[in-house]
């Protein structure tokens, strides 16, 4: 019989093909006409195979009440538990000195002599270990193969976020402004968003934004709004309207509440050379000023999106730009870092990385430098997004000024 069982395990049969050869076994070669067998998956205990007895009766059963103290076969000659009424034994099977099974038999009492199931009952529970164990091996095989499909999934979800993520050479480039970007998902896929659109001849819209929480949630809504942007973002659309228009949007899609997310938008005019923008509860970009050699934060704006349903105001901000001027803006990933004991938060870093540099190009080298050293120390827990800007002309009406 343990030959025949090992036959069965060895041809790869499934967990009811072999409770059925398990069924056949104990009934035709032994004589027990009664089986009840119970698995945990879990903390949950699942009743996966019953045979000879009725739905009524192994409904009475309750693992956790009637057997889960039991940790060594017990005969039931004697009970006056009702739910255990007709079996002769209980057989517990352990793996790794933990209860991984229960096992009811019992026969039809028509022997003459010793009961059969009592007869046999150390060999029972040694056919029973051999099954239980392969059934546990099966779980184990199917755990792994769930979580190698979970990987290729999150894998393929990584390549498909890392398509929406534009490149440099994918960014909208003017002969007035130079960009450069860095892009780091903390996890194989992020909340992190940036962009550069050419919105007219004369005008450049981008922006950066930071959906809430991190892992396939976060890019699932992070690649939903990258949608809404590029349907929303135009050259006449004010700034205020269209970051109203993204937060009802948002919040109609959008089932749960801790769910917002953060975003810079401007729109820069090659015309006048003014760049228009509202930050809606973002980190404030930095922007360098060549000529004066000063830093300037871009805080005007607004409550971050999603929050609540309609923004109580939100204030668009203004700001020229001069020839040799540079912005930068990021996720929070960038200069939010673990120290072990507390989480520290300093744009001293890059403010003094804008001052030092002559150019974007430099500037964003620098930061990267910066990021790698970061990461190398273990002090990054979330994604890291840059995005930079270098206005190289003036603009034309800003030259009569």
């Amino acid at each position: 019989m343990l030959l025949e069982v090992a036959q069965v395990i060895n041809e790869e049969h499934s967990i009811e093909e072999l409770m059925t050869e398990f069924e056949t076994l104990l009934h035709d070669s032994i004589g027990v006409t009664k089986i009840l067998v119970y698995t945990k998956t879990g903390n949950h205990w699942n009743n996966i195979l019953t045979s000879g007895v009725s739905a009524k009766q192994a409904a009475l059963v309750d693992v956790n009440r009637d057997l889960a103290h039991i940790n060594k076969i017990e005969t039931l000659a004697m009970t006056e538990n009702e739910a255990l009424a007709g079996f002769d034994a209980i057989i517990p099977l352990y793996h790794k000195f933990k209860p991984i099974g229960y096992v009811l038999v019992g026969d039809d009492d028509t022997c003459e002599g010793i009961s059969p199931t009592l007869k046999n009952l150390k060999f029972i529970q040694i056919l029973c270990n051999l099954i239980v164990v392969f059934i546990e091996s099966q779980k184990a095989q199917e755990k792994l193969m769930k979580q190698q499909a979970f990987r290729n999934e999150l894998k393929l979800a990584s390549q498909i976020q890392a398509g929406l993520i534009p490149s440099e050479n994918d960014l909208a480039t003017t002969s007035h402004t130079k960009i450069a970007s860095l892009y780091r998902p903390h996890q194989d896929v992020g909340g992190d968003y940036y962009d550069v659109l050419k919105l007219s001849p004369y005008s450049l819209g981008f922006c950066i934004a930071d959906v809430s929480g991190k892992g396939i949630s976060a890019a699932l809504l992070m690649s939903n709004f990258q949608a809404m942007v590029r349907s929303l973002f135009t050259a006449h659309i004010p700034l205020d309207k269209l970051v109203k228009e993204l937060n009802q949007r948002i919040c109609h899609n959008v089932a749960s509440n801790d769910k917002f997310i953060t975003f810079f938008v401007g729109r820069y005019n090659m015309l006048t050379g003014m760049l228009s923008y509202v930050n809606a509860g973002h980190l404030a970009p930095i922007v360098y000023d060549a000529k004066t050699e000063t830093i300037t934060e871009l805080q005007d704006g607004c409550i971050a999106l999603g929050m609540l349903d309609c923004i109580p105001t939100i204030e668009v901000g203004d700001i020229h730009m001069s020839k040799g001027n540079r912005l930068v803006t990021f996720t929070d990933g960038l200069v939010e870092l673990d120290e072990g004991s507390y989480v520290s938060r300093s744009l001293d870093n890059v403010k003094k990385i804008m001052c030092e540099t002559k150019n974007i190009t430099d500037a964003m080298s620098r930061i990267s430098a910066m990021a790698d050293d970061n990461e190398q120390n273990s002090r990054v827990f979330d994604d890291v997004s840059v995005l930079g800007i270098e206005f190289v002309k003036n603009g034309f009406f800003s030259l009569y000024r």
